[in-house]
């Protein structure tokens, strides 16, 4: 069953940006704290796929009218099996005839439907370019979160040690063994 059987070159093109902006939406969202980097990141690679995807999606659906394969007429091979007399002999001729007219449709279907491939390959090319940098503003900003994290954990190693040191004074205060667990 073919989902995409009634969707438009249009619509494609849409659906593959409206794939993108709701990874991105859904990532902005769900990641805590709020990333715009990694969400403009995550559409980039979505956009990537769904271009890649539509581009052979419609690779894989050469013989459809939505690529402009219907324009141009289809070769039509005339038969000459039905000639009186000599007709019989002929049939082979039919046949490979008949494979060479199917071969030209082909030819005619896939020149027709490359343009509009080559369109959803281009993108996914234009998006691998744009998704350079901004990997490289989610490595910036993955460097800063880390740095973030270890100056957090260093806060939080002082402070443990202080409360230690603190405890120690009050079970020294009260008397406690310095060696017993509380």
């Amino acid at each position: 069953m073919d989902i995409l059987a009634g969707v438009s070159t249009e619509w494609l093109k849409w659906l593959t940006w409206i794939a993108a902006l709701a990874s991105a939406a859904v990532v902005l969202l769900l990641r805590r704290p709020r990333r715009p980097d990694l969400a403009l990141f995550a559409g980039v690679q979505v956009f990537i796929a769904g271009s890649l995807a539509a581009g052979i999606y419609v690779l894989n659906h050469l013989g459809e009218g939505r690529w402009g394969g219907d324009e141009e007429a289809k070769v039509d091979p005339p038969s000459f099996s039905e000639t009186p007399m000599v007709g019989q002999f002929l049939e082979p001729l039919d046949g490979t005839l008949s494979g060479v007219a199917d071969v030209v449709n082909e030819f005619v279907d896939f020149r027709a439907a490359f343009p509009v491939a080559l369109d959803f390959f281009v993108a996914a090319g234009w998006a691998l370019a744009a998704a350079v940098p901004v990997g490289l503003c989610v490595l910036i900003g993955n460097a800063l979160e880390n740095k973030r994290r270890k100056a957090e954990f260093a806060s939080s190693q002082k402070e443990l040690a202080q409360l230690r040191a603190e405890l120690e004074r009050v079970k020294h205060h009260v008397g406690y063994p310095a060696d017993d667990i509380i």
